[in-house]
């Protein structure tokens, strides 16, 4: 399932909880259906925390410095081999900047 998926659940399921524990307190007051209610709204808010903390794709910055150092060197070997640098660097950052893009 989506995170997409687990937040439009957690959409619908925090206002049923909310009402389900109003409506429960006030007809008949009967404590195990309010806790029952709280527990699925607690349950639904952990279920989407736990989804979002797994699906986070942020890399370390280790991986970015590697990465750097790799483009570095190719740089270095492209200017070596007779590539003008500044077309090659403005190269590198229009790559970068398309990467970027949302698409």
């Amino acid at each position: 399932m989506s995170l997409r998926r687990f937040r439009q659940l957690a959409a619908v399921l925090w206002p049923a909880g909310i009402a389900g524990m109003i409506v429960t307190s006030i007809r008949g007051n009967n404590n195990g259906w309010v806790i029952t209610c709280g527990l699925v709204t607690l349950i639904g808010s952990i279920g989407v925390l736990i989804a979002s903390a797994v699906v986070t794709t942020a890399r370390p910055d280790v991986f970015e410095e590697a990465e750097a150092e790799r483009f570095e060197r190719r740089v270095g070997e492209l200017v070596a081999a007779g590539a003008d640098e500044s077309a090659v660097r403005a190269l590198v950052r229009d790559a970068m900047r398309a990467g970027r893009r949302p698409g």
